[in-house]
């Protein structure tokens, strides 16, 4: 697993969101950003996850940041998701694991015994000017805002 570190340029990357739409990470040029990867969407720990971060968007905007969740799922999947618990903002179907790869978050897991490749729980908050400024690689499902936002 070859993940970005903090002081990488991150590549130019693009992806459809729950809707369909391309989301380019140039779109984000000049604003901070935030993406958060995880593994399923509709499971337990990530729902918690995503869940914080909806009861603390407003706290994350004020700090300047604009969010982006990113799974494997399908696009289906993802506005279920987005729907069943009002997410208010973008949800990457990255089934061709584009984004997972710039970002380097899919390798060797380990999960009641049994070992599998799938997604890491990683977050990587990007500067205005598309530098890694931090990356959250213990994530605490409860309190991710909060980790985010002691910058």
């Amino acid at each position: 697993m070859n993940t970005l570190k903090v002081g990488d340029k991150v590549p130019e990357f693009s992806a459809k969101d729950q809707d369909g739409n391309t989301i380019n990470l140039s779109d984000y040029n000049g604003k901070k950003l935030v993406v958060f990867f995880y593994p399923r969407a509709n499971t337990p720990t990530c729902t918690v996850e995503a869940c914080n971060l909806r009861d603390h968007y407003g706290e994350l905007q004020e700090k300047g940041y604009h969010i982006l969740g990113v799974s494997e799922d399908s696009e289906r999947k993802q506005t279920n998701f987005r729907n069943k618990f009002d997410f208010p903002y973008p949800l990457l179907a990255d089934t061709e694991h584009t984004v997972i790869e710039t970002f380097g978050v899919w390798g060797p897991k380990k999960f009641m015994g049994r070992e599998f490749d799938g997604i890491h729980r990683v977050t990587f908050l990007i500067d205005e000017n598309g530098i890694v400024e931090k990356v959250i690689d213990k994530v605490k499902a409860k309190e991710h805002a909060a980790q985010i936002l002691e910058q």
